[in-house]
């Protein structure tokens, strides 16, 4: 029975206290007997979780009180066993690195498309204004491998740093495209995004990643797993743990 509650979850929200930030959700978590990864940065908060869905939930409600963090929304899946080994809370210069420091979500958003909109756009062959729509994947290359979108593009990244430099070597070729990037849950193509719309393209980011899709919408359009950095491995449209060989 999958009685352990999964959840991730992302805010750009300026933090200016992470280090002492860090010692309280140690704290909290361990209190609760989670684990997983919190990642706190200037620029906001990117975390996994799971254990008692009584102590997740208490966990996130803690910490959407404080008002930076009040705009947090979270994507849940389950499973049977803790996919987590332990619980680490770690200060970084990015809680997801770019090495772009002008690329800011916390003071604008790029343009959203939600899951029920892009499944529409893909099932009709074009946007709402009968302009192509493109499919950008901006995770790593391994991680493609698992499942995509149909179609999608791919530029075979080893790290997210080569996102900046793909992109603008593409831009010629994605102009008069509606371009839709996604990744996982939301925080690589947050970035993304905003950087392909300051080289001139017209991009928009997927509502919630691809588990967000899966959530509200399922499969569509879609082929293989998503990969989850846990011991879960990878994910299926109906957001089960890939099942494992036993010996």
């Amino acid at each position: 029975m999958a009685s352990v509650l999964n959840i991730s979850a992302y805010l750009f929200t300026h933090i200016a206290d992470a280090v002492e930030l860090r010692a309280v959700l140690r704290e909290r978590a361990a209190a609760g007997g989670l684990k997983g990864t919190i990642l706190l940065a200037e620029e906001g908060i990117n975390l996994f979780l799971a254990g008692d869905p009584q102590a997740v939930r208490g966990f996130v409600e803690a910490l959407r009180a404080d008002a930076r963090f009040a705009a947090l929304t979270t994507k849940e899946s389950w499973s049977a066993e803790q996919p987590f080994r332990r619980m680490l809370v770690k200060v970084k210069r990015e809680i997801i690195r770019m090495d772009h420091p002008t690329i800011r979500p916390a003071d604008g958003r790029a343009p959203a498309v939600t899951p029920p909109t892009l499944r529409r756009w893909l099932a009709q062959g074009s946007d709402d204004d009968g302009r192509e729509v493109v499919l950008l994947d901006t995770r790593n290359a391994f991680e493609v491998d698992y499942g995509s979108f149909d179609g999608a593009l791919d530029w075979r990244l080893e790290r997210f740093t080569q996102f900046p430099d793909a992109a603008t070597a593409a831009a010629a070729d994605l102009a008069g495209k509606t371009v839709v990037s996604f990744c996982t849950g939301g925080i690589r193509c947050e970035k993304a995004a905003i950087y392909l719309r300051e080289t001139g393209v017209d991009a928009y980011q997927l509502e919630g990643g691809i588990l967000g899709y899966f959530e509200h919408v399922g499969g569509e359009h879609w082929s293989g797993e998503c990969f989850v950095f846990d011991e879960r491995e990878a994910l299926s449209p109906g957001l089960a743990p890939r099942e494992r060989e036993r010996a």
